[in-house]
């Protein structure tokens, strides 16, 4: 659709052809997703098949946050306040308000994400790791290509970022890793991206 609005406009937009390819590539992904996901996936004794409940609950929020940061006011002024706080105050932007907003569409995305760890652990417990998901979370969305300075980031990269962490440390367990050494894995890896986007923020700056 969006590519189908630029050509309507006269403006540059990716061949006809290209547009076609992404559509059928997005669409075999699904479709091996469900199809994976229909598979039995349960013990002896037991049946678990189907696509998990938590597939398309995440689905409505990427598409709804997605949105909101890449098609709303509000979305620009994030992004703006993340580039340059002091340039976003003086162009007339309610900082301490946009920020409150964000922490509070935060807080309640991490309350839907704990109601589904709760909903997969079957309860739960004050003595959560905490800093352990932190780390996971941060991780998933400069893995994503999230700027730790601000400013730049999509949902859809940090969903894919936690899909990346989600392997790397679902890897390790069937391993049997110890958990200092996963800790130092998942550390690395996330070093790793922090050092890529602050050369890159760098090397974009100089330019």
């Amino acid at each position: 659709m969006r590519d189908g609005r630029r050509r309507s406009r006269g403006l540059v937009a990716p061949p006809i052809a290209f547009t076609i390819t992404k559509i059928l590539l997005v669409a075999a992904a699904g479709v091996v997703v469900v199809a994976i996901c229909n598979i039995n996936r349960g013990i002896v004794g037991s049946t678990v098949e189907g696509v998990p409940w938590v597939v398309p609950i995440v689905l409505v929020f990427v598409i709804a946050w997605s949105f909101l940061l890449a098609r709303t006011k509000f979305g620009r002024y994030v992004y703006a306040i993340g580039g340059n706080t002091e340039a976003a105050r003086r162009a007339g932007v309610n900082v301490p308000l946009i920020r409150l907003a964000c922490f509070a569409l935060a807080g309640f995305t991490a309350a839907a994400g704990m109601i589904i760890y709760a909903s997969r652990a079957g309860s739960m417990t004050t003595n959560v790791d905490g800093g352990q998901l932190v780390l996971y979370a941060v991780a998933s969305a400069v893995i994503g290509g999230t700027s730790l300075f601000g400013g730049r980031g999509q949902m859809v990269h940090a969903l894919l970022g936690g899909i990346v962490i989600a392997t790397i440390c679902n890897g390790m367990g069937l391993l049997s890793l110890n958990a200092d050494i996963q800790y130092m894995v998942t550390a690395a890896v996330l070093l790793a991206a922090v050092i890529v986007d602050a050369l890159a923020r760098r090397s974009s700056t100089t330019a």
